[in-house]
């Protein structure tokens, strides 16, 4: 009888302990939900770029998803589009952009006003830029643009300090600086329509809008990819990205580097392959394709690149203050490429 008495026991006090065990492990697992989540889990990577051939490391990986299968299904990328340099460093600023792709001078003006907070993470793409004239302006050399109207993107990015100093080296100056050469800024999709309608003289702009002017209005080139600054060696576009973002997510900025690498070095190795994908992203962000005769003749002058030329940086840091877009150069630390 006790025997029996000491099995009915055990049980009732196994059954009791098996019953806890359920209970703690069920607690468990909505503590787990609640607060056990990886840090990486439910990100977002805000990444910027321009609808730009200049760009089309991130044409091609946001076309093909590269980046998004890269992360994972627990970090969403949100893609958004720019014009031009300025309006992305805002964004920059704000903390919605965490990476973007960017001209070397708006790349310079975010570092220095930001203090050293927005650094190069990658260069992307050299050359690429020109300067052409309407057709019916007269203009065949730098000298004859007094008195002109000329277009670029927008005020404070890359082409527009560029042209600044292709001026000065001709004893030019912009009307804003007491000279007589006005001086438009207007997105590169309208810049066509402003030439073609006879309201703008000449234009500093990147591919694929060079070849466009040329091809669209007869634009004739005054200065190509390769005089129009440095000899063609200097950066159109670099890889920013935010050191607060770098650091409380190096995992996910390493795997966009490795997704960028791989773009850069297939581009390099297949561009003509990439123009499809490349044109419907920049139609997505446009409204507008390119026709590809005018995307296989803008890959001419364009090299596409991971590293970044410090001397070139430095001459480009010269400029933005000289001209007043920056107080002073940019911060120990700026260039921050493998």
């Amino acid at each position: 009888m006790l025997t029996m008495r000491l099995d009915k026991e055990f049980k009732k006090r196994r059954k009791k302990y098996y019953a806890g065990m359920i209970l703690a492990g069920v607690v468990g697992c909505f503590l787990c939900a609640g607060c056990g989540k990886e840090p990486e889990k439910d990100k977002t990577v805000n990444v910027a770029y321009f609808p730009n051939i200049t760009h089309s490391q991130a044409l091609l990986m946001k076309n093909e998803g590269a980046l998004e299968e890269e992360l994972g299904d627990n970090v969403n990328v949100k893609w958004t589009s720019f014009n031009a340099g300025p309006d992305e460093v805002t964004a920059l600023f704000s903390g919605d952009i965490d990476i973007g792709y960017i001209g070397p001078i708006p790349a310079i003006s975010a570092n220095v006003k930001s203090k050293g907070d927005v650094v190069v993470i990658s260069g992307c793409s050299d050359g690429g830029m020109m300067l052409l004239a309407a057709p019916e302006s007269g203009i065949e050399t730098v000298s004859d643009l007094a008195g002109k109207n000329v277009a670029v993107p927008q005020i404070g990015n890359t082409q527009h300090l560029v042209f600044l100093d292709l001026l000065a080296e001709n004893n030019l100056a912009s009307a804003d600086a007491g000279g007589n050469v006005t001086i438009t800024a207007t997105a590169n999709a309208y810049i066509l329509q402003l030439m073609q309608n006879g309201k703008i003289d000449a234009a500093c702009v990147p591919e694929p809008w060079a070849e466009t002017l040329m091809k669209e209005c007869g634009a004739r080139v005054i200065c190509d990819e390769n005089e129009v600054w440095s000899k063609g060696s200097y950066p159109i576009a670099v890889v920013v990205a935010r050191k607060e973002f770098m650091e409380e997510n190096p995992d996910i900025v390493k795997k966009f580097l490795k997704i960028h690498g791989e773009m850069t070095d297939y581009l390099n190795r297949n561009a003509k392959e990439t123009m499809n994908a490349i044109n419907e992203e920049i139609e997505a962000a446009t409204d507008k394709s390119i026709d590809t005769d005018i995307l296989e003749a803008s890959l001419q002058h364009i090299t596409f690149n991971r590293d970044v030329n410090a001397d070139t940086v430095d001459a480009f840091a010269d400029i933005c203050v000289r001209e007043g877009f920056t107080a002073e150069g940019p911060y120990e630390g700026f260039l921050q490429t493998e």
